[in-house]
């Protein structure tokens, strides 16, 4: 199957910028193609071989993997662009259903989706991916709001600041806010504090992780869950030159490089990292909440995931473990109607009822 191509792609990265609202500086930008193609590559040929095979791709799922370009995301010029792309989606601010509010804390802020209807009294503390240097509160409306459709319960999406101009621990500390925000208001939210799970994508899956460990730590309420969705987990798969060969769809091991490095401020080849930094390097996961671990098996972060779920059953924390075939990384945000996606989703669905109580 051909790829797009190096040249449409930079069209379309070139329009959105024309068209993007405050954008003086993106009207005479000239997009540089070695951010999108590392030096050497440059025709459509090379770009062939600067992802995965789509053969492994589950057949519902290759019209969004034969589209997704190799990015420098650790790139200034490279998240200007697609900061630049992520303001033209129009940011949802409720409906009928649906109460949107937004929170500012110290250093951060939180958006609020409340369900007019409620169908229960638990809530989600969402944390949202970009590889710990992207996105913001807003980047899942469209899942949160699936997830209330489903569940009917409040989410909390957590709006943190980003590496590398606030690496570790700023996210994290960002989202402990969060956390107590919804702990202490959880009366004014209808929600009872017992029943909150936290969760994310890909970075979020990671930050959630870690946010489980330290409030573990720190002691007081505990999440009763946590979601981890193909979550970003170990900062030592990036030094896998194995791994970096597959060049995987969304986020590779280039990418994963260039993340850790931003987000941790050091190499991702050191022996040590910062507590709640990694949570793959935690050596202790007893004691942790229940977990539900979603993964496709061509994601870079496939192997980390499968073995931080073996780890966590090891240590006597019920993780229940869903493995997407041929599923590429975030396939499930990216085809929600494909059915992949909804065995994906239909899985969450069933362990979130299960913890809050639903059943």
């Amino acid at each position: 199957m051909k790829n797009q191509t190096y040249d449409e792609f930079v069209q379309v990265l070139e329009d959105c910028l024309l068209r993007a609202p405050n954008s003086g500086v993106a009207m005479v930008f000239k997009l540089d193609e070695s951010l999108v193609v590392p030096q050497g590559y440059n025709n459509d040929d090379d770009l062939g071989e600067l992802i995965m095979d789509l053969d492994k791709v589950h057949p519902e799922l290759r019209g969004y993997a034969r589209w997704i370009p190799a990015l420098s995301y650790e790139k200034p010029t490279t998240r200007m662009v697609v900061s630049c792309l992520l303001k033209l989606i129009p940011k949802f601010k409720g409906d009928q259903n649906i109460k949107v509010s937004w929170i500012d804390h110290d250093q951060s802020r939180s958006k609020i989706y409340q369900p007019l209807v409620p169908k229960s009294n638990g809530a989600l503390l969402w944390i949202h991916g970009g590889g710990y240097l992207l996105g913001d509160a807003n980047a899942d409306d469209f899942s949160i709001r699936r997830i209330i459709e489903a569940l009917g319960i409040t989410v909390v999406s957590v709006d943190y600041r980003l590496a590398p101009e606030k690496p570790f621990p700023a996210a994290l500390d960002d989202i402990v806010v969060s956390w107590q925000w919804l702990q202490d208001h959880a009366s004014d939210l209808g929600v009872d504090p017992r029943l909150v799970v936290i969760g994310g994508q890909s970075a979020g899956g990671g930050l959630a992780a870690t946010l489980a460990q330290r409030l573990y730590d720190e002691g007081g309420q505990q999440p009763v869950a946590q979601l981890l969705l193909c979550p970003m987990l170990d900062d030592r798969t990036a030094t896998r030159m194995d791994l970096t060969k597959e060049k995987h769809f969304l986020w590779n091991n280039a990418n994963n490089w260039g993340g850790w490095a931003c987000y941790l401020g050091q190499s991702p080849d050191l022996p040590e990292a910062p507590a709640y930094a990694v949570a793959a390097r935690r050596q202790s996961l007893h004691g942790l909440p229940h977990a539900w671990l979603g993964i496709g098996d061509i994601d870079l972060f496939y192997e980390e995931s499968i073995a931080y779920a073996q780890r966590l059953n090891d240590s006597d924390v019920d993780c229940e473990l869903l493995v997407t075939e041929g599923g590429p990384h975030a396939f499930e945000d990216a085809m929600p109607k494909s059915s992949p996606s909804i065995a994906h989703w239909d899985s969450v669905f069933t362990f979130m009822r299960r913890v809050l109580q639903q059943d």
